[in-house]
């Protein structure tokens, strides 16, 4: 069945951006209602579908916009933990531009929906099943979709820095995989595009408490490391809240290499081109114990404490 929070969930913090203070609430739903946002500082048509075709952005994080103009970056954080608890419908009240950042991962705004709980509401969970593969390429990075039972991620990376070299990791998402295994991994970057990010008006916000910093063979946040492989981690967590953008939950195995923001929107935009790549389908018991979120509870807390 749809699942919506208990009750409201407020956050306070950041934009890892923009650098801009914001306050942000997440609203329960009625059933069928999906994912919208609200920026309550503007007025007029503020509201925005969190859905593949409003991304206007994927500069180093994802931003949706709608008609209007109104917009909202850095989103998948937040979006990958409403996917990974298993919640299809919320509202998401936002006083500015940004999501907060909070500690560079989902695991904050996972901690806040399992504290104050989730409403099984009475409507099936529709999904959307990958019939046959679907492959985005550009300068090395590739992302693809094909046919599977429920939702995993595989996901490999590759970069100079010692310290992170080549990472690959694959997860079936079902059973509160993504609380236990990726809510808590951070955004993370090399020192060298630090200053680059900065002058180019980003990462005003960032500091070495939302975000993991590696130069060569070192990592250079306080308390180093939370897994050993935390950066595939986060891509992985990042490829989810991109994924659930596509407006209901995927029957599919994603594949990235050195994939990002733009590949996995992409990629989404190309199964979308191929109505007879995909269909929409009711989830009956068994298809609803694959999804992400399904199982999870109180007990999964532990996990990102």
């Amino acid at each position: 069945m749809q699942r919506t929070l208990k009750g409201p969930v407020g956050f306070v913090g950041t934009g890892l951006h923009s650098g801009r203070a914001v306050r942000m609430t997440v609203q329960p739903a009625s059933a069928g209602y999906g994912i919208w946002f609200r920026r309550a500082d503007l007025p007029g048509d503020a509201l925005i579908a969190a859905r593949w075709d409003q991304v206007v952005g994927t500069t180093l994080c994802t931003e949706i916009a709608n008609g209007a103009g109104a917009r909202v970056a850095t989103i998948e954080h937040l979006m990958a933990a409403l996917a990974g608890c298993g919640i299809q419908n919320a509202l998401i009240e936002i006083d500015g531009p940004e999501v907060p950042i909070l500690d560079g991962s989902s695991a904050r705004f996972v901690q806040g929906f399992l504290k104050r709980g989730l409403r099984e509401q009475q409507a099936e969970v529709m999904a959307i099943r990958v019939l046959e593969p679907v492959t985005v390429s550009q300068d090395g990075a590739k992302a693809s979709l094909h046919p599977a039972e429920g939702l995993e991620i595989d996901f490999a990376i590759d970069f100079v820095d010692a310290a992170i070299g080549r990472q690959q990791k694959r997860l079936r998402m079902a059973n509160g995989a993504f609380v236990r295994e990726l809510a808590d991994s951070r955004t993370f970057c090399r020192q060298a595009d630090v200053e680059r990010m900065q002058a180019n008006g980003l990462a005003r916000g960032g500091t070495m408490a939302n975000a993991v910093v590696f130069d060569g063979d070192r990592v250079l946040s306080p308390g180093g490391l939370r897994h050993r492989d935390e950066p595939v981690r986060h891509k992985m967590l990042d490829a989810l809240g991109d994924l659930a953008l596509a407006g209901a939950p995927l029957l599919a195995r994603y594949r990235g290499e050195r994939a990002g923001h733009a590949m996995t929107n992409r990629l989404l935009r190309a199964l979308f081109a191929r109505p007879g790549a995909w269909e929409l389908v009711t989830c009956g018991a068994g298809v609803a114990a694959r999804l992400p979120g399904a199982g999870v509870g109180r007990a999964d807390l532990a996990a990102v404490a």
